[in-house]
């Protein structure tokens, strides 16, 4: 798997992300799809909400009104809660200084976080922002969500992994796939009604993902949202927060913007 993260390496490794997904992206004249192929839809914008600039961001989760971000890097990550209509941070906390912060989950009074190569995830309060504990956790973190009774893990591979919500154990996997086709690079996830969303790395695709199956019954294409000029190969698509019914909130590492957005197919 290609490294996304690690300075250096990561750009080169973004540009050759980019440029292969997009030798493979279909063109706004492409043919109409095949048939069976999985539907890609287009997201309706209704607000676009300040975020900020400097914000890598691994993760977006709504709990009730509350919204809680994940920043990454070494040195720069964060878990913060951030006002959902303004984009302003109310609350933020450091993590220690040599992790790499990604993806978190909520459970009760409980955020758990992934860190990137550091082998852990952290069990933060989500009342006081303090650290209570970490767990092991073996190979990469980049996303995680809440499905029921387990966590949903990605690691930027193709395959989805669970874990037990008391203990973090790994309980399971399943290889995802699109149109009968492995797919790799997930990245952030968001569990809604028993489908995991997930952010495709490096491209601006969200898949659902029948946990079930693996198999992917929708793509969103959210490249539209983009429209701040020149973009630099770090400024990913990663953050997907649900609101309700279609609605979810979405941005990008280091974006200016975060978006509520519509997606009529889900």
């Amino acid at each position: 798997m290609v490294t996304r993260h690690p300075v250096g390496t990561r750009v080169l490794a973004l540009v050759t992300a980019v440029l292969l997904a997009g030798a493979a992206t279909p063109s706004a004249g492409a043919e109409p799809l095949s048939a069976g192929a999985v539907p890609v839809v287009q997201p309706t914008v209704l607000a676009e909400i300040p975020h900020d600039p400097d914000a890598y961001s691994e993760g977006l989760e709504m709990d009730g009104p509350a919204l809680y971000e994940a920043t990454g890097l070494v040195g720069r990550s964060e878990l913060r809660q951030v006002d959902p209509n303004t984009g302003v941070v109310l609350r933020s906390a450091a993590l220690p200084a040599a992790y790499f912060g990604e993806g978190i989950a909520i459970v009760g009074d409980t955020i758990w976080q992934l860190t990137y190569q550091d082998g852990v995830a952290i069990e933060w309060d989500k009342a006081t922002f303090t650290i209570r504990g970490e767990v092991p956790v073996t190979g990469e973190g980049w996303g995680l969500c809440r499905d029921g009774d387990r966590f949903v893990r990605s690691d930027g591979s193709g395959v989805l992994r669970f874990h037990d919500l008391s203990t973090f154990a790994e309980t399971g996997t399943v290889a995802v796939t699109r149109d009968g086709r492995e797919v790799n690079g997930l990245n952030e996830l968001d569990c809604v009604d028993g489908q995991v969303w997930a952010s495709l790395w490096p491209s601006d695709e969200i898949a659902r993902i029948d946990p079930a199956t693996g198999e992917v019954n929708l793509v969103a294409d959210m490249s539209s949202l983009w429209r701040f000029g020149d973009r630099s190969v770090a400024q990913v698509f990663s953050g997907i927060a649900h609101l309700d019914g279609q609605e979810f909130l979405v941005s990008g590492k280091d974006w200016p913007a975060m978006f509520r957005v519509r997606i009529d197919a889900a």
